[in-house]
């Protein structure tokens, strides 16, 4: 006996994202800790990616656009996390916090 494996519906894989979307977004507008931040975008990027799959796997399963820009997407967050990475831990040794709430200028 061969089993068929079951398709998972379209509507789950954007009940994921849009969880993890909401998610990105209530870290991004609460947190005040720079790098928790930047884990919020990426949480962000995430949730896009996850929907750039689920919506080219469903409608053109042989075309591998959606796979392609969420390949996009990852090294674009991947390059924003060292960027932003590299910003906060100057900002950091300068300053002597990582809260985005102490960091008004850019003057030091």
């Amino acid at each position: 006996m061969t089993s068929v494996p079951q398709e998972i519906p379209l509507e789950q894989f954007i009940v994921l994202s849009a969880i993890l979307f909401s998610i990105g977004v209530y870290g991004v507008l609460s947190r005040r800790n720079a790098v928790l931040v930047v884990m919020s975008v990426e949480l962000m990027l995430n949730a896009v990616s996850i929907n750039m799959v689920a919506f080219a796997v469903y409608t053109a399963p042989t075309l591998f656009v959606g796979i392609i820009f969420a390949i996009f997407i990852i090294t674009i967050a991947a390059a924003e996390v060292g960027l932003a990475l590299a910003v906060i831990l100057r900002v950091f040794r300068n300053r002597g916090t990582a809260n985005i709430d102490e960091i008004d200028t850019l003057k030091w």
